[in-house]
């Protein structure tokens, strides 16, 4: 198979999985990003999480550039930069150490926080993770700037035990209790994998293949630039 023709299949896989999107939202207002971008100002985003953020198994194509790709397609005058402070290995505890040191010394308009899937995998999901997420959640927010959760993967070591559906509801609990943005990563997956797409998920079970990152990416920035039109 030629390069045109896998690039062409690779498309056809990432538009499929952008269609199970359809419908979704953040389900809450981003009013810092929003003001930054209609008065022209720069727009600084940091993303928060661990090996999906550093875009681990997708061969480089990590989920925070793709966004910016998108962005700037969707809105080309606007100035933004991303910071990717992701970490291979990090539960819940572990980002929120770094919080201020990798994170609010940028100063950032949006927090994007991938997170979750460690504490389910590997950790364990500490018994007091909704006060340490939701405490977290207010201190970015007492910075002026919005705060978009990211959720799991749909993928099989992550619904190998139960304990994904306890960590997905913590996420949404908080993103709904503190009005902050939710990203329905596992759902969008899930649409997508009970249609029929496939290769959204790495060799390795667990992370997003570079198809899979794309197609977050993408959807994440339509999503955002949804919430501040």
């Amino acid at each position: 198979m030629g390069s045109e023709a896998r690039r062409g299949e690779t498309d056809e896989i990432i538009n499929a999985c952008l269609v199970q999107a359809t419908g979704l939202t953040l389900g809450a207002p981003l009013g810092f990003s929003r003001a930054k971008l209609r008065t022209g100002q720069p727009l600084t985003i940091a993303a928060l999480g661990s090996s999906s953020t550093t875009g681990f198994g997708s061969f480089g194509a990590a989920f925070p550039d793709i966004m910016k790709q998108e962005l700037m397609r969707l809105q080309p005058r606007a100035q933004i930069k991303v910071v990717n402070s992701g970490r291979a290995m990090e539960d819940l505890t572990d980002n929120i150490a770094r919080l201020d040191n990798d994170v609010l010394r940028h100063r950032p308009d949006l927090v994007i926080w991938q997170l979750g899937t460690n504490d389910v995998v590997w950790r364990g999901i500490a018994s007091n993770s909704k006060d340490m997420l939701a405490d977290s959640v207010r201190r970015i927010k007492a910075t002026r700037a919005d705060v978009i959760l990211l959720d799991l993967q749909y993928a099989p070591l992550v619904l190998l035990t139960g304990r994904h559906t306890q960590m997905e509801a913590i996420l949404a609990d908080v993103a709904r209790q503190e009005n902050v943005g939710l990203f329905p990563r596992f759902l969008m997956m899930k649409r997508a994998i009970d249609a029929g797409v496939s290769g959204l998920v790495s060799w390795d079970g667990l992370h997003n293949s570079a198809r899979g990152s794309a197609c977050v990416g993408i959807a994440l920035a339509r999503m955002i630039a949804n919430a501040v039109r």
